[in-house]
């Protein structure tokens, strides 16, 4: 009856925290929708210069290419200094260079143009480059078969490669699938971790913890009493978000059993919400909690196979991410909810789970015992 008791009192300081409430209910709805509709991995409306130096059919006709969605020509340039003051100012991000002969090279020995990208967002100037390295295949697949006099009727006899890709799980390639289930992820764990290092820091600062110390209770139910509000909370929020937020917003697909993802989704809040508890172990104070969850979470975020998948880390990277619960989690929750595996295929995530949040755990207690016995 200890533990309920604890329990009790720890659900009940949850409850009344009404800033707590709305950080916790903002967390699994208006964070999951931003996320979704906030963040793209394509380029939209890229803005662009052109400078022609031809002004020939040709170099219009490959100018027209460049529309949008995905280009957006803001102005047509007449000299070099021109050309650095759109880039340098930042008002255009690409510049289209065609040069005087463009058209005479066309027809003999084949033409070139420049076109410079502004590098510094690295990732939209990588998919703009794939983008005019598709125009540019086009456009000269066409002019060469200009050139051929060949004629549809006598490219479809000849024998050819034919390549027809398909995009399993997303067909469509949608961003906000990916974004929104990754957001909600993440706000597991940013929950698991803020809210129950939270509370056991406050008793610190409020000098409430000794009075804990001279009940009769154990450590390990002290922590039971901290984690068990908090998943709780995961709990009943967590439908919101699935059924609310991505499948009720962006049509997230949920393929596989929520049965099997919804108890190996509290036990990860288990295993972080372990963490959140190591480090108030070590922290004296909330300033300095949030600092060392900064310095933990971002490394566990980027270590995850979220964004860089672990095969492609450096090995190092690659052996540190084993010890990341959030490495597993992330694999496990994709597999299930996107691709709709079984336990057969995500044993080895749930195995990572519950050993990290066991070993977790009990280095709290321990650190906890350790830190109070002096």
């Amino acid at each position: 009856m200890r533990i309920f008791t604890l329990i009790k009192k720890e659900t009940l300081h949850l409850i009344r925290d009404k800033a707590l409430l709305f950080i916790l209910f903002w967390a699994f709805t208006g964070a999951v929708y931003t996320s979704g509709i906030g963040f793209t991995m394509e380029v939209r409306n890229f803005p662009m210069v052109v400078y022609d130096m031809s002004k020939s059919n040709d170099s219009r006709e490959l100018i027209s290419r460049f529309q949008k969605p995905y280009f957006k020509i803001i102005s047509n340039i007449e000299s070099d200094k021109e050309l650095l003051h759109w880039l340098d100012s930042g008002k255009a991000s690409m510049a289209l260079i065609i040069p005087p002969d463009f058209k005479r090279k066309l027809t003999r020995e084949g033409a070139k143009i420049q076109v410079i990208i502004d590098g510094t967002m690295s990732m939209s100037a990588t998919v703009a480059v794939a983008y005019v390295s598709e125009i540019t295949y086009d456009y000269s697949l066409e002019i060469l078969e200009r050139k051929m006099g060949v004629t549809g009727k006598f490219l479809n006899k000849l024998p050819v490669i034919e390549e027809r890709t398909r995009v399993q799980f997303n067909p469509n390639t949608l961003t906000s699938w990916f974004m929104s289930l990754l957001e909600y992820f993440n706000m597991i764990t940013m929950v698991s971790l803020l809210v129950t290092a939270a509370a056991m820091v406050r008793e610190k600062e409020q000098g409430t913890i000794e009075q804990l110390l001279v009940t009769p209770v154990r450590t390990w139910e002290i922590f039971i009493a901290k984690i068990i509000p908090t998943i709780f909370a995961i709990a009943l929020l967590s439908p919101i978000s699935i059924y609310g937020i991505l499948k009720g917003v962006f049509d997230v697909p949920l393929r596989g059993s929520i049965l099997l993802f919804y108890p190996v989704m509290l036990f990860y809040a288990f295993t972080i919400s372990s963490l959140g508890l190591a480090i108030s172990t070590v922290a004296k104070n909330l300033a300095q909690t949030m600092m060392l969850m900064l310095v933990i979470l971002i490394p566990m975020l980027f270590l995850s196979g979220a964004w860089t998948p672990p095969e492609s880390m450096h090995p190092i990277m690659h052996y540190l991410s084993l010890i990341s619960p959030m490495r597993y989690f992330i694999d496990f929750g994709y597999s299930v909810l996107f691709k709709g595996n079984g336990i057969k295929y995500v044993w080895h995530d749930i195995l990572g789970i519950i050993f990290l949040g066991a070993l977790l755990f009990g280095f709290s207690v321990w650190r906890f015992r350790k830190s109070f016995a002096k």
